[in-house]
């Protein structure tokens, strides 16, 4: 028994039942014609439910962390201005003090701690506000339902490290690319496995992934194509690493975002820089190298004769006829 890629079988039309599929698809079958889809082995398996549901659970903590911080907006309060998280180790003491029923903004400004003491007058500022009964309420029930959110991500962090072990090299060596992050790698490795073999080459595990440019030509012209179809799951996780990696300096990574997102927008620079991120994970998967940086410049060092034309193509459009000369040897 094998599972066929239901994206090849539904090609052929005319049929409108399944037993009419079945008498179709065993013809093929019994001649071999029938490509089996990729099966991953069980621990790769149960590793995306438990990345799945703790994404998941990020999402909720976020919507929870947001309701809170809509009732301080409520009560004119400007936390989320001053400090970062609300949540940190400083957002939850200031408003536990609004709790108790502080009214003063000095004394709950003077919780924060470390690096937020350095903005103690904004603290202050953003810490006024009319916090009435119905907040103070609002202020006890969120957090509430943070706290088990936090205790849930906890113990799916320590059970996605204890089954990530056989593969936790692997996921260290995804750490050394831009935008990759720990939990970025541990989703990367979840959702398509570490061994590389069952992929012709990075472009056919782009295709499976869902991160390739549709294939839409006519008479010679190529039109606008959609993105291949895929799981959503790792669509996401690379657009999310895609975009850090864009928001690095100096990167091999960030330059295409920055050439492509003017002219063809944010969207597709983060699908393509996500396809960029699998083509470079492929080898460092099946050969177990390590990701070299080749820097933001890298594309012009490898066709200067390309920049050089595209550089006096600019300046001519300009105006000026540019007349190049050979730069004497030092």
């Amino acid at each position: 028994m094998i599972r066929v890629n239901a994206e090849h079988v539904k090609q052929v039309p005319g049929r409108q039942t399944d037993a009419k599929d079945c008498q179709w698809i065993a013809p093929p079958l019994q001649h071999g014609l029938l490509k089996a889809s990729l099966v991953p082995p069980v621990p790769i398996r149960e590793l995306p439910d438990l990345t799945r549901q703790r994404a998941q659970l990020i999402q909720e903590r976020a919507a929870a962390v947001n309701r809170i911080q809509k009732v301080l907006e409520d009560a004119d309060g400007k936390l989320a201005g001053v400090a970062t998280d609300v949540l940190g180790a400083s957002g939850r003491d200031m408003p536990e003090a609004l709790i108790a029923g502080e009214t003063d903004p000095a004394p709950s400004a003077d919780l924060a701690g470390k690096r937020l003491r350095e903005e103690l007058p904004a603290l202050r500022r953003a810490s006024q506000g009319r916090v009435t009964g119905h907040h103070r309420f609002l202020l006890r029930v969120h957090p509430d339902h943070v706290t088990p959110l936090e205790e849930l991500l906890g113990r799916l962090g320590a059970r996605i490290e204890e089954a990530l072990a056989p593969s936790a090299e692997a996921a260290g060596r995804l750490q050394a690319i831009p935008g990759v992050s720990q939990r970025v790698a541990e989703a990367v490795v979840a959702e398509i496995g570490t061994r590389m073999e069952q992929f012709p080459g990075a472009d056919h595990l782009a295709s499976w992934a869902g991160m390739c440019s549709g294939n839409n030509a006519s008479a010679g012209q190529r039109r606008r194509g959609r993105i291949t179809k895929g799981n959503r799951w790792r669509k996401r996780i690379l657009v999310q690493a895609a975009w850090a990696a864009s928001h690095t300096t100096g990167t091999y990574l960030a330059a295409p975002y920055r050439r492509l997102a003017k002219r063809r927008g944010c969207q597709r620079a983060l699908v393509a820089v996500g396809h960029a991120l699998l083509v470079i994970a492929y080898p460092v998967l099946k050969r177990g190298t390590t990701y070299a940086e080749l820097g933001a410049d890298f594309p012009d060092r490898l066709e200067p004769a390309r920049l050089t034309r595209r550089l006096v193509k600019r300046l001519e459009a300009l105006g000026p006829r540019v007349t190049l000369e050979p730069c004497p040897a030092a």
